[in-house]
């Protein structure tokens, strides 16, 4: 067994695909698209690596491949955070503790030069991505931009003395046993915002060039407390945004602001990996683009991936006005549930009012830390 750095175009397209290999007779894997994760792991293709860097590794048993992992060195996060933190990600294996050992002892080394004394994940890029190792709820699918992958993981990392740092929380709230409370008490709800001159209204689509650096302020000044967050650059935002937009319905993307100024923001994306999870290998070409754009009409959940207030206006009643919106705006639709994830697990207040619409916790995902 020996393990390399990816640094040809062909290693780059096996490491994408080892995956559909090792999940090819799992029922509820979702395959990534191939072209985002080739421009995701691509320098110059994706924004991240304008001020950060990664090195792809696999892991090899003769000729057949048994593993793969990514070092990841964010040096926004460092600097945000005041750490020396080094990262993994994109981590797929066989049931093999000499496979992660080694997968990850490269890891460590490559990070260490970078200068890390910590190792963080896995976090695919950093927290604006999918992160977080699945260790509860492997009885479903997982939903748009989640990650997923086998039991055996935990053992693995656990037993080369990765610890819990936390755990993020995933919510089905399923529309059959929704409690409408935030529905019933919008209208009065909003009267009463509107008199502080705070209205909710959807996003303008049409004019997304003017929103999106606005959005980009609150989301950084909102969430810029939670555990693990770097804010984005211009750059990053705008990238993701482009990607979302192909997706984003008006409906489920809902602002809350005092005059001109955004106070507080939900986002909720179609599942599309009712979608994904037919398409074979991630391949777009030649039927799977076909299938994306018919599929949507189709799919019947959501994630609610975004949904936070500024300091200053929480408590308030925002934070019931974004949710109770969402669920109206749903209303007369075939949407059947919603995911709201990821929560911090110490986040009670958003973790309680999800439970307070009848939200059950069904997904527990968990980011490990060692000491290095």
């Amino acid at each position: 067994m020996k393990v390399v750095e990816v640094s040809s175009k062909n290693q780059l397209k096996a490491f994408i695909d080892f995956p559909h290999d090792l999940y090819k007779d799992d029922k509820n894997y979702v395959p990534e698209l191939f072209i985002a994760q080739r421009d995701m792991l691509t320098p110059g293709k994706h924004p991240f690596h304008n001020h950060s860097y990664i090195q792809l590794f696999l892991a090899y048993e003769g000729r057949n491949i048994v593993g793969r992992i990514a070092a990841i060195y964010n040096t926004n996060h460092n600097a945000f955070t005041k750490a020396n933190d080094g990262f993994f990600g994109f981590f797929d294996t066989i049931d093999s503790q000499e496979v992660v050992n080694a997968l990850l002892e490269h890891t460590v080394s490559w990070v260490q030069k970078k200068g890390a004394n910590r190792l963080l994940g896995p976090i695919n890029l950093s927290t604006n991505d999918t992160c977080g190792l699945l260790v509860q709820g492997f009885e479903k699918p997982p939903v748009a931009m989640m990650p997923y992958n086998k039991p055996y993981y935990e053992h693995l990392l656990s037993a080369f003395g990765m610890q819990k740092l936390t755990d993020l929380l995933a919510y089905l709230v399923d529309r059959s046993n929704l409690n409408d409370r935030s529905v019933r008490l919008l209208g009065a709800l909003e009267s009463r915002l509107q008199r502080s001159n705070i209205k909710i209204r959807q996003i303008d689509k049409k004019n997304l060039k003017s929103e999106i650096p606005k959005i980009k302020e609150l989301y950084n000044n909102a969430w810029d407390k939670n555990l693990g967050f770097v804010p984005m650059t211009d750059e990053e935002f705008t990238f993701l945004a482009n990607d979302l937009k192909m997706i984003l319905d008006p409906k489920y993307c809902i602002i809350a602001e005092q005059g001109d100024k955004m106070v507080g923001f939900a986002l909720g994306i179609p599942d599309i990996n009712q979608i994904l999870i037919k398409i074979k290998k991630g391949r777009l070409l030649p039927t799977g683009i076909f299938k994306l754009l018919f599929g949507l009409k189709k799919v019947t959940g959501v994630r609610v991936l975004l949904l936070g207030v500024i300091d200053g206006y929480r408590k308030l009643g925002i934070e019931a006005c974004l949710y109770g919106r969402l669920i109206k705006n749903a209303e007369g639709t075939d949407l059947k549930y919603a995911e709201c994830s990821w929560m911090l697990e110490d986040n009670y207040l958003m973790n309680h009012a999800i439970e307070q619409i009848n939200g059950t916790l069904y997904k527990r995902y968990r980011l490990f830390e060692k000491a290095i």
